[in-house]
């Protein structure tokens, strides 16, 4: 099998096994979210996703519960490095293609496949792993066709605010929940409804739909950690017509 080269400074994209929306939606959404992948690498069955959104994995990681043997054989015979794990586990199929890319010196993640699918248990897991203490300091995204989802954590302590940028079309949703505890420092520019250095408590859903008025929206925290969630600006209605 041949070895993936480290990528130190490159970007990931991970492909889990949940619902994995086509090329055309994503470009649609998130124009750009496969730009300059240095790294591309499946957690299990995600391989079986990659064909239709025209990629050659490098990377297959988990304990191929969901992955036919031929075709791991398949991807492995032509050029992907596999990393296989037991089935008895503590992480996750995600959790473990997620610290393989973070050992590769990456300096962004992108994930699909973790937001959808049939397991609620297996979503909320996805989204905890933004706070998992290997990936600090490196931005990671877990993308569908209508949702965004990041972590912004502040650096607490006598340091300056931790910013994060939100660009987008004007009109998008964003949402901003405290994970962990109350979130302090809360700042916005760019939504139609700022933050001026405030505090977003665990619980109360203030945070939650926000609508970007700007193109170049952001949001910067002094303390505690924001679950950042953005989702794609409502379509048009047609004249005459219901939005569908």
């Amino acid at each position: 099998m041949s070895t993936v080269a480290v990528t130190e400074g490159g970007r990931a994209l991970v492909v889990a096994d949940g619902d994995v929306p086509d090329r055309a939606a994503l470009d649609r959404a998130w124009p750009g979210w496969d730009t300059g992948l240095t790294l591309i690498v499946a957690a299990d069955g995600g391989a079986r996703h990659l064909a239709a959104l025209e990629l050659r994995v490098d990377l297959l990681v988990g304990d191929f519960d969901s992955l036919p043997e031929a075709a791991l054989l398949g991807l492995a015979k032509a050029g992907a490095e596999v990393l296989r794990s037991p089935a008895d586990k503590d992480e996750s199929d995600t959790e473990l293609a997620l610290l393989a890319a973070a050992a590769r010196g990456v300096r962004e993640i992108t994930v699909l496949g973790a937001l959808g699918g049939g397991r609620f248990d297996h979503a909320v897991a996805n989204l905890l792993l933004l706070a998992h203490p290997a990936l600090a300091g490196i931005p990671v995204e877990l993308v569908d066709e209508r949702t965004r989802v990041t972590l912004v954590a502040g650096p607490g302590g006598d340091g300056g605010p931790a910013t994060r940028p939100l660009p987008g079309p004007v009109g998008g949703l964003v949402s901003l929940l405290p994970l962990a505890g109350e979130a302090q420092g809360v700042t916005t520019g760019g939504l139609a409804f700022p933050l001026r250095d405030e505090s977003l408590p665990a619980g109360p859903a203030r945070g939650l739909s926000n609508v970007r008025v700007n193109t170049a929206a952001w949001v910067s925290l002094r303390r505690g950690r924001l679950l950042v969630i953005e989702s794609r600006a409502p379509e048009p209605a047609e004249p005459g017509g219901v939005r569908s």
